[in-house]
């Protein structure tokens, strides 16, 4: 391929915070507009995982789970095979708990609800994800209204995926028929155009600590 085929990332100045250190792990807040992993071109190496293991005290951290690039938010990653291993469990289990802010374009009616929709990816329009009621995977989202605005004709919500696929809030926003401001993939009524990033943000994340299973808990507080 040539570079012409590849999307180069625009660099990211916010740096990757460390929320809380551990011996087996590191709970970080990625900014938006940074890459989890690297991408395939040499102009997308920088990214947030590259980023901890260019320092001496976490030249060990891997990747446990991801966020897209343009959502901001609290992840895990892991210092140790033994904890990479032993959180990637809980993660396949559905043993963590997690939040996600977003604000969606409208005024959401309902006070809260449960969006279960199967998913499964949408071939021809890669990178995107698509409702599919006989072949998609279990996908499921439950929301809570956090805020209406009125005057910006816009909702915060509290969004819990149950479910871990790929674009699921993203796309089961779209489905309630109120996407997410500045979603560039899952739009409608120009929402893509109505904000400079996309408005989803990972705020608080739960696991068990690999060691002493106790609940650690952490928090990024949303910057919109």
């Amino acid at each position: 391929m040539s570079d012409k085929d590849y999307h180069i990332v625009p660099f990211c100045p916010q740096p990757v915070q460390i929320i809380k250190p551990n011996k087996h792990f590191l709970m970080v807040n990625k900014p938006a507009g940074l890459l989890t992993i690297p991408g395939r071109h040499e102009e997308n190496k920088d990214c947030m995982i590259s980023r901890l293991q260019s320092h001496p005290k976490s030249k060990t951290a891997s990747v446990v789970h991801r966020l897209d690039m343009a959502t901001s938010g609290i992840m895990v990653v892991a210092l140790s095979k033994f904890a990479h291993r032993e959180i990637s469990k809980q993660f396949e289990l559905r043993h963590t708990e997690k939040h996600y802010i977003a604000i969606v374009d409208g005024l959401v009616k309902e006070d809260s609800g449960v969006i279960d929709k199967p998913m499964i990816a949408d071939w021809p329009n890669r990178p995107k994800q698509k409702i599919d009621f006989e072949l998609g995977k279990k996908a499921v989202t439950e929301w809570q209204v956090m805020q209406r605005d009125e005057r910006k004709n816009q909702t915060r919500l509290k969004l819990k995926p149950i479910t871990g696929r790929s674009h699921q809030l993203r796309l089961h926003c779209l489905e309630l028929g109120h996407p997410i401001l500045g979603c560039q993939l899952y739009h409608g009524n120009d929402s893509q155009k109505k904000s400079a990033r996309l408005l989803l943000h990972a705020e608080q994340l739960t696991i068990q600590d690999p060691k002493s299973t106790k609940a650690i808990t952490a928090t990024a507080a949303c910057p919109f």
